[in-house]
């Protein structure tokens, strides 16, 4: 969501500020700011544009110690005013990620004591409650530890005083921030790719961490006070791999990298013989053998990596499956199963609704914990027993894709290890199951090669205004997939359905303006698909069917047929993926819009 950036160094860090923004762009924001000390004084400047015109406004701004921020909207609209940085009496400065729940009983306490809010945030809140505590002759490490015990809600924040030019402060509770170690100079920020030009040493923050920044020192606190030390770790992430290139928009880079993200993620099996339990974790024998069923929490196209495998789940390992969208789960009475294995899949690890229904299912008892992320160092990934990595590597556009793929290839290899630890998976099919496995880069690649023909059919999507997306078994996921993606980025109003609801429903949508994208595998429901097909077009509907080669749909007038160059089996709904994320990127350009950030999203949710 938010990005922070700061820094403490012996040089001007408005320029490393900037670039740091820039980086974090990609997670959404309506404005941006920042704040330096600067000969005794904050010099603060804020935008409700772009970070390039942050820019030109902080042209003759300079400072050795700075915070900045990239905002989206939560308390307050989108303005100058409501944009962080935020200041007390010209004395204190804050940026926040997060929300605070008490800030209306905080912002009244305040008020009464004389203090003055210039914006509509609950941020506001935090500066003006530091400085009531600093002013009182406190370090501006104490005053901060002094006001996060009064806050309650989530919070990543980065705190400097006017009359201290040499200590940043910061801390984090349910909101990631991570430290950048560099030469008698220190960073912070909420994501690693915003630090990579100035270093790869970081260190990320346990829940409740306050941090005192100096330029040639920093000492870390927890939750309780008490000084820690936490693990520097190399960010394996490159420099490189957060540029464009070649490529339009960071959403058509990343649809391209699917072949190596799922050859990266599936390395450590494909190259053996035979799939063993320890790829999730020391213990995962012993907790596989003690579950009868899978619980998956997850948001968004994560949730729909879980639907899918489901589907798998059930039918290859024999064990049966609960798919639960993570922002509800924990709102309503369920039944606890101590011997589920509870599953909780984001891109990021920093999902707070994920995270939320992480905690819940654990209050109720559950201990067996799986974590599908793709972010080695993230929170989900700490707080659970076992995990896999999806290798997908840094993922910017908002809308995703190649993090959707490599979830559901880690989502397949934790179905054939149940399946093999259950009795369920033969000798035989083990072998054929890693043969498929190792195939699938050179068969998504196949599909990338249908590039030219999806950028042409997405013409006649230009001037449409909703789509109806069909599937059936494990394919309906794909198209609730798509239709999420057509949504996000082009702003097509898009729904999906079982093909088979036409009929109790949806057909009285359909005539000869509403697109019907159909995903058509050569599987055992594909003569009950075709007949739903047919009820579209003879209600005058325009089908655009994704078919595998030997499904023998023929194409006429009215029925637009992309043939897929194989058909991949249960691995199928990874590819009949790839075309529908092309779709949505070649009728989003059609339609002008922000491909990479599309409006009011973000693409790490950190708040609830």
């Amino acid at each position: 969501m938010c990005g922070i950036v700061g820094a403490v160094a012996q040089r001007n860090v408005v320029p490393i500020l900037l670039e740091g923004l820039q980086r974090l762009e990609y997670r959404g924001y309506d404005s941006a700011g920042l704040a330096v000390v600067h000969d005794g004084q904050i010099e603060r400047q804020r935008s409700t544009g772009r970070v390039v015109e942050l820019t030109a406004k902080s042209a003759n701004t300079n400072g050795q110690i700075g915070i900045a921020h990239t905002r989206w909207a939560t308390h307050g609209v989108p303005s100058e005013r409501n944009a962080h940085p935020h200041l007390s009496k010209d004395k204190i400065a804050v940026v926040h990620n997060g929300i605070i729940e008490n800030y209306e009983a905080l912002r009244t306490r305040l008020t009464a004591a004389g203090y003055v809010f210039t914006s509509d945030t609950d941020t506001e809140v935090i500066a003006h409650l530091i400085h009531t505590h600093y002013v009182q002759g406190k370090t501006l490490l104490a005053a901060t530890q002094e006001s996060l015990r009064e806050l309650v809600g989530a919070y990543a924040i980065g705190v400097i005083a006017s009359d201290n030019p040499d200590q940043l402060v910061c801390a984090r509770r349910g909101s990631p921030l991570l430290l950048g170690i560099g030469i008698e100079e220190h960073f912070i920020a909420s994501d690693v790719s915003a630090l990579l030009p100035v270093t790869r040493r970081v260190v990320y923050l346990e829940e409740g961490d306050v941090v005192q920044l100096e330029r040639k020192h920093y000492q870390i606190y927890d939750a309780q006070g008490k000084p820690v030390t936490r693990a520097i770790v190399e960010s394996e992430m490159s420099n490189e791999s957060v540029q464009l290139g070649q490529y339009r928009h960071y959403m058509q880079k990343e649809i391209h990298e699917q072949p190596q993200a799922l050859a990266d993620t599936l390395e450590s099996v494909c190259n053996s013989q035979s799939l063993v339990p320890g790829i999730f974790g020391a213990e995962a024998s012993a907790v596989f053998d003690d579950i009868n069923h899978v619980l998956i929490l997850a948001c968004g196209t994560s949730y729909h990596s879980g639907l899918v495998a489901r589907y798998w789940l059930e039918e290859v390992a024999g064990i049966a499956c609960t798919v639960e969208v993570a922002s509800e789960y924990r709102y309503r009475t369920s039944v606890p199963n101590p011997k589920s294995l509870v599953v909780v899949i984001s891109q990021s690890g920093e999902t707070a609704d994920t995270q939320a229904a992480l905690n819940h299912a654990k209050s109720l008892g559950h201990t067996h914990t799986l974590a599908i992320c793709n972010v080695a160092e993230s929170a989900l990934v700490r707080l659970c027993k076992l995990r896999l990595l999806t290798r997908a590597g840094p993922e910017i556009g908002v809308a995703s894709t190649k993090a959707f793929t490599t979830q559901l290839a880690a989502l397949f290899l934790l179905t054939l290890v149940l399946a093999k630890q259950r009795g369920r998976l033969t000798a035989a099919q083990e072998s054929a199951h890693l043969k498929d496995l190792r195939h699938l880069p050179t068969a998504v690649q196949k599909v990338l090669d249908l590039e030219p023909i999806i950028a042409k059919l997405a013409e006649q999507f230009a001037n449409k205004s909703n789509a109806l997306f069909l599937g059936r078994g494990m394919h309906y996921p794909i198209a609730m997939e798509g239709s999420l993606k057509l949504k996000e980025i082009s702003y097509i109003h898009a729904e999906a359905y079982p093909a088979g609801e036409l009929k109790h429903g949806p057909l009285a949508l359909v005539d000869k303006d509403m697109p019907v994208i159909s995903v058509a595998p050569n599987d055992a429901l594909l003569e009950k698909l075709k007949s739903n097909l047919q009820e579209v077009r003879a209600r005058g509907g325009e089908l655009f069917v994704f078919a595998d080669a030997d499904s023998h749909i023929t194409e006429a007038e009215g029925i637009h047929i992309i043939h897929m160059p194989e058909h991949a089996g249960l691995l199928s709904p990874i590819l009949h993926t790839i075309p529908l994320q092309l779709l949505s990127y070649y009728v989003a350009l059609q339609k002008g819009t922000d491909v990479d950030k599309p409006r009011n999203l973000a693409k790490s949710v950190t708040v609830e």
